[in-house]
């Protein structure tokens, strides 16, 4: 089992991200840099539309995330209510 990750910029818009991110991968490991937030998971790592959402009390879409995305590592699956990384199945 390997890890996937996103480093997302720092910043107000990325906390409600990685608030809901904590909160749906119980795995996830949460690394807060100066500048960046990288967010490690043991093999598969989830953020949902509506988890988002219920943080930044507003509708939200996921291609939001490109605006603040540094890097991630892993396969990406996504459509408009989730935006996965993993590795293998």
């Amino acid at each position: 089992m390997s890890n996937v990750f996103i480093a997302l910029q720092k910043n107000e818009e990325t906390r409600a991200i990685v608030n809901a991110i904590m909160a749906d991968n119980p795995d996830a490991i949460l690394n807060e840099q100066p500048a960046m937030v990288k967010v490690d998971c043991p093999n598969r790592l989830v953020i949902k539309r509506e988890s988002v959402e219920q943080e930044m009390g507003r509708d939200f879409d996921l291609q939001e995330l490109h605006v603040n995305l540094i890097t991630l590592s892993g396969h990406i699956d996504e459509d408009e209510d989730q935006f996965a990384l993993h590795w293998g199945n």
